[in-house]
């Protein structure tokens, strides 16, 4: 069983029925990840340069024929020289501009016809108009996310490949907040399969699996 599968307890994710009012008991003040604004770009680049390293198998036959080029896996995109330049008319607006590093593996094949792989980079410098907050103890930052991906390039020099390709990225105005939102309370975990012997550890078993508040009572403090 899962949340989803022969599930209809209630208090469950999913899609809402009724009144979504119902059911709401409490207010829970979370930690959370804000996001301000965003937006996201998908542009076609063309003439792409991309030099290529730690070839695998190492020394290839050159000339290599290119066959794509795709985000590296593991590997994070790295923004860097973020500026924010805030709008004179409009100061909760800015123009964002910073340089973003997508690492790559490309796949290539060399002269004796033996498929390979190498490391590149690709450097995007990118700007946009986004909403940013004014300034507070909270700090405010700028994230961004990128993928690109290429099938159509062409070896243009020792270890290097002509490329164009597809480029989306992905810019958010985020902060780190303490928000308070409305709760239905804690779900009901369903067993991930029949249980046949659940207390075969004492006193565990007892253990409730949330932390439990039910005082809703207010403490007035004389504050000195």
């Amino acid at each position: 069983m899962s949340f989803y599968i022969n599930n209809t307890n209630p208090n469950r994710p999913g899609p809402l029925s009724g009144n979504p009012i119902n059911g709401i008991c409490e207010k829970v003040l979370i930690e959370t990840t804000k996001v301000f604004d965003a937006c996201v770009s998908q542009t076609t680049e063309t003439g792409i340069i991309l030099p290529v390293t730690s070839f695998n198998p190492a020394n290839p036959v050159q000339p290599l024929t290119f066959i794509s080029a795709q985000n590296q896996i593991g590997a994070d995109v790295v923004v860097s020289d973020i500026v924010i330049d805030r709008l004179e008319q409009t100061p909760n607006y800015a123009n964002v501009s910073m340089t973003i590093t997508i690492p790559l593996t490309v796949t290539y094949r060399d002269a004796n016809g033996v498929i390979g792989t190498g490391t590149s980079s690709l450097v995007v410098q990118k700007s946009t108009v986004l909403f940013v907050p004014q300034p507070s103890m909270t700090p405010i930052e700028i994230k961004a996310n990128a993928t690109f991906s290429s099938t159509i390039g062409t070896f243009s020099a020792e270890n290097t490949f002509t490329v164009t390709g597809c480029l989306q990225i992905v810019i958010k105005v985020t902060a780190v907040v303490d928000l308070l939102i409305p709760s239905y309370g804690y779900p009901v975990l369903p067993p991930c399969q029949a249980c046949q012997n659940c207390n075969v550890c004492p006193g565990v078993g007892d253990l409730p699996l949330y932390p439990t508040a039910t005082s809703s009572a207010t403490i007035n403090v004389n504050r000195i």
